[in-house]
């Protein structure tokens, strides 16, 4: 395993906005708040959700659609760099109104509601394309 010592620096909530994309409005944030590391959750409520399976045979990323309204129990994830942009590493799993749930990647989803806490990192993190798996990791 390789890792890094980092130590917390700033602590946010925050509320998300109705109608936006909830991964977008957390790069924004990180973006308007000159935020290169942090560690974030998230809970709330979305529409037309897109999440990715990454198939680790293919080494591809496979997109699900849903077109209905979806709690979020929770979502969770990381901010850094990729290809010179904050990117909100974000893995949700959101819950139907039978009590089931669909879990993944969260490429998009537009808000109904949402709360998040953000704990920024003291460092900069760097996403770097890994050979092994064809996924942009951090190179620790």
């Amino acid at each position: 395993m390789d890792y890094q010592e980092v130590e917390g620096a700033r602590e946010f909530v925050a509320r998300l906005e109705h109608g936006r994309d909830w991964r977008g409005q957390i790069e924004d944030f990180a973006e308007s708040e000159d935020i290169d590391a942090a560690f974030f959750f998230g809970l709330g409520a979305v529409q037309d959700a897109v999440l990715s399976f990454y198939d680790q045979d293919d080494q591809e990323y496979r997109d699900i659609e849903f077109t209905e309204p979806l709690e979020v129990v929770p979502a969770v994830g990381n901010i850094s760099w990729l290809d010179g942009e904050r990117f909100a590493h974000t893995h949700v799993t959101l819950s139907r109104d039978d009590g089931s749930v669909v879990a993944g990647h969260l490429d998009s989803a537009t808000t109904f509601a949402g709360e998040l806490y953000v704990r920024e990192f003291d460092a900069e993190l760097v996403r770097e394309h890994d050979d092994v798996t064809d996924l942009d990791l951090w190179p620790l």
